[in-house]
């Protein structure tokens, strides 16, 4: 499967933004589909994921009340609502589809497929 995160830009102190992450060559049918997110110099860190069958979803203490993930079915596209950003939140975001076990849904290591991320950019 092929991915494709949309949605970034540049905001204020805030702010909300959703970001978009299409899916090409088949569905999402059967994976979890996670977001992420990297600084220059700093690790990938976990920010939400959701599982195309069920729904199960997973936030990072960091986001949990402002950030909500959801997915359409009929459009085959995940998203990720971001509300009330602050400068910490600015990174490059990227969506990434796996089957990871419910204990690893937070390790990059659990995503085999990845976009090329889109980035964000909260400005004080």
């Amino acid at each position: 499967v092929q991915l494709q995160a949309s949605g970034g830009g540049l905001v204020q102190v805030g702010d909300s933004l959703r970001l978009s992450c299409a899916a090409s060559g088949r569905s999402f049918g059967g994976y979890a589909v996670a977001w992420f997110r990297q600084t220059p110099g700093k690790e990938r860190e976990f920010v939400a994921v959701i599982r195309w069958n069920g729904g199960t979803t997973k936030y990072s203490d960091f986001v949990k009340g402002r950030f909500t993930i959801s997915k359409d079915y009929a459009k085959n596209m995940v998203y990720l609502q971001m509300n009330k950003l602050t400068p910490e939140d600015t990174a490059r975001y990227y969506c990434a589809a796996g089957t990871p076990i419910l204990s690893s849904m937070s390790s990059d290591r659990s995503y085999a497929h990845w976009g090329q991320g889109t980035q964000v950019t909260v400005s004080s």
